[in-house]
């Protein structure tokens, strides 16, 4: 997909890789970027090719509002989520219940909602920000894990059904990314949001489906293609 012109909506646009993307777009020549966020205030120092949307991934109304304020999006990337931070037997039922919510199914349900529009101007593509939690889990955060994995099996699921309808799907797997989320993590390699942002586009606009964004995340899928076990001890921290 040519990135150049394309009309785009952005989730969780207002920090972190987010704001990355929707700077990424800008510069190279997006027209529009829809910048979906819970709240629109937060979003300072917009320029005039960006338009803030109110939009909690939880709330049917702020989607269906969505879709009636960006009626022309070519390029829809599904970056907003939460985690918690807790192992499988630790984490409340409910914060895990929040992670799909957030993570799996608002992410289903907007996508489901704008599918129909991307048709309608002639095709594009749906990205998913996942990480390389997706393909294996680290035990203090199960929930967030899971709920990616969760995303990982749908973009999959979706994708030759939408290939039909002239939509790409791209799945987008970083590592880590220096943002608020993983902010405590002191030990833990963080490409920048623009380096993840610039390899992200890169990647659609190759027509890449699985996007490895980072220097960590293609270092690790190499591990992944040749040993997933391996990958998986990698991130379970386990010595068999």
């Amino acid at each position: 997909m040519d990135i150049h012109n394309s009309v785009a909506l952005v989730t969780g646009a207002n920090r972190g890789l987010g704001r990355a993307m929707t700077e990424a777009l800008l510069d190279g020549g997006a027209r529009r970027v829809y910048a979906a966020v819970r709240d629109p205030e937060s979003l300072t120092g917009h320029q005039d090719r960006v338009i803030p949307i109110q939009l909690e991934l939880t709330s049917p109304a702020d989607i269906a509002a969505a879709v009636d304020q960006a009626p022309d999006v070519t390029l829809l990337i599904n970056n907003a989520g939460t985690a918690r931070f807790a192992d499988p037997f630790a984490a409340r039922r409910d914060d895990i219940a929040a992670e799909l919510a957030t993570n799996f199914t608002g992410t289903l349900d907007l996508i489901r909602a704008f599918v129909p529009v991307i048709e309608r101007a002639g095709g594009g593509a749906v990205v998913n920000v996942l990480s390389l939690l997706a393909l294996a889990a680290t035990p203090p955060m199960a929930g967030y894990s899971a709920s990616k994995a969760a995303l990982h099996s749908l973009t999959q699921a979706m994708r030759p059904g939408l290939r039909e309808r002239g939509i790409a799907v791209h799945g987008v797997y970083p590592a880590g990314i220096d943002t608020d989320m993983v902010a405590a993590f002191d030990e833990m390699a963080k490409a920048a949001p623009r380096t993840v942002a610039d390899g992200i586009l890169a990647g659609v606009a190759a027509g890449h489906p699985d996007i490895f964004p980072d220097p960590a995340a293609t270092e690790m899928s190499a591990l992944w293609w040749s040993d997933p076990k391996g990958f998986e001890r990698a991130f379970a921290g386990a010595a068999q």
